[in-house]
């Protein structure tokens, strides 16, 4: 299949149909669950270090958070944006604010329904997502719908977010920063994937609840570093994102111009790439997530969309736009490269090389596992350690994969395992709604007794 070909299936699947789907179903939920994302958000935050972590479950709030964070603060916060911003202009940029915003309406219910209808499997380790909400939720007619999901969630983690864009990537930036020659990088790269994910996921967690902070501490600090910098530019780049997102942007340079349609399809597509959000991916690990309230694990679940795309997407893409170089004949990793060496003229490339090479890492050991789920939903817990190892494989070969096929490779795969699981969060969405005011009367009940208590101490003394 030619690249034209594949251009071809992307712009379908990618049409106005699933943009509606992706960004209808996050309004749904916003408007169902009251803005959750907007007034939830502070207690959210400070969840992730303040969950309970009692009840069922492999690992903690945490842990589920950064695994999940493993898989989506990766390549598309570096790479995604810059091919966004490349094809669609700085417009693209503000259409990736729209899809996380209704976006974390759309990952808090995905976080909640993975826990409510999570089972466990014959090996003893939980097992949740989306084909078991689907099943389990909308009923055993709906299995077709969860197989499909699983399926192509298969696909993903073998030809999508999971291993070619992720290995390009690492191999693209290593070789530019430091000259090191593509098969030794990808040889290295290999061992260690397979030494951490033969493991399974308390191994995965451990390395993603060590790294998933510090590669997101020191991205944020060097691309703030950047603005700061170039501080006086920041107002006309935010000006520029949200007029181009409603206007076509001109032919400058290497790109080529863009309409509004343009922007917003790969605005919309690159952050669904970047943060996951209704594509179905997070709720697989955020299902092992030990908790006793679905809400709860939703609410810290909705952080990851959160932190992803409106802080880091928003400042790679404040950085692209800023430096000018997406008007260039560059794409990818060597577009952010280009960017960053303005800011940083000596050390810019190794800066992205450390950095895209622990995001892009990580999200291939969360994509490993979220693969694993659903190959053992499809053919049970024997199929889990064959599917290693095929994946391993193909973490080998995806560096001499071209650029191009890979992200049309993603983007089709991607948009095809959403679908089935956008159609369950709305069928679901008043579990959802019954799930999150039965937690927040929880909450409301026991902030009551604990203030009742104080009074009662306070008078005593």
């Amino acid at each position: 299949m030619n690249v034209d070909m594949l251009n071809a299936v992307d712009s379908f699947i990618w049409g106005p149909p699933l943009l509606l789907l992706l960004i209808g179903t996050g309004i749904i939920l916003t408007v169902r669950l009251s803005l959750i994302q907007l007034f939830r958000l502070p207690r959210a935050l400070k969840l992730i270090f303040a969950a309970e972590n009692r009840g069922d479950g492999d690992i903690d709030s945490f842990k589920a958070l950064c695994t999940a964070l493993a898989a989506t603060v990766g390549t598309g916060n570096i790479v995604g944006v810059a091919t966004a911003v490349h094809a669609g202009g700085p417009g693209a940029v503000f259409w990736m604010w729209v899809a996380a915003f209704v976006g974390m309406a759309t990952k808090y219910a995905e976080g909640c329904l993975a826990v409510k209808y999570r089972t466990v499997d014959k090996n003893g380790d939980i097992a949740g997502g989306p084909m078991y909400y689907i099943e389990r939720g909308l009923g055993k007619k709906f299995k077709p719908l969860a197989v499909i999901f699983a399926f192509f969630g298969v696909l993903v983690a073998f030809f999508g977010i999971g291993t070619f864009a992720q290995v390009n990537a690492i191999v693209e930036i290593t070789q530019l920063a430091t000259d090191i020659p593509v098969p030794y990088t990808a040889t290295a790269l290999t061992l260690v994937v397979a030494a951490v994910t033969i493991g399974g996921l308390q191994s995965i967690a451990r390395t993603a609840s060590k790294v998933v902070p510090a590669m997101a501490a020191i991205y944020i600090a060097v691309t703030v570093g950047f603005l700061v910098i170039f501080r006086a530019q920041v107002p006309a780049a935010l000006a520029e994102i949200v007029t181009a997102a409603f206007t076509p942007t001109a032919a400058a340079g290497g790109f080529l111009g863009a309409t509004v349609l343009v922007a917003m399809r790969n605005g919309v597509a690159r952050g669904v790439f970047s943060n996951e959000s209704g594509l179905g991916s997070a709720p697989i690990v955020a299902a092992a997530a030990k908790t006793k309230w679905p809400a709860e694990q939703g609410l810290v679940s909705m952080t990851g969309t959160f932190i992803d795309t409106i802080i880091i997407c928003t400042l790679t893409g404040l950085v692209l736009v800023i430096s000018g170089s997406w008007t260039g004949d560059v794409n990818g990793a060597a577009l952010t490269n280009m960017a960053f060496q303005q800011a940083y003229p000596q050390m810019g490339s190794l800066i992205l090389c450390v950095g895209l090479t622990l995001f892009a890492f990580t999200t291939i050991l969360g994509w490993n596992y979220y693969g694993e789920r659903c190959i053992a939903y499809l053919v049970g817990v024997k199929g889990i350690m064959p599917y290693r190892i095929v994946f391993i494989i193909l973490v080998a070969c995806g560096a001499f994969v071209k650029l191009d096929v890979i992200w049309i490779l993603a983007d089709i795969v991607n948009g095809l395992m959403a679908i089935p699981n956008l159609i369950a969060l709305i069928g679901l969405s008043s579990v959802v709604v019954a799930e999150t005011k039965a937690y927040f009367a929880y909450i409301k009940e026991k902030e009551t007794t604990e203030q009742d208590i104080k009074v009662v101490t306070d008078a005593e003394r």
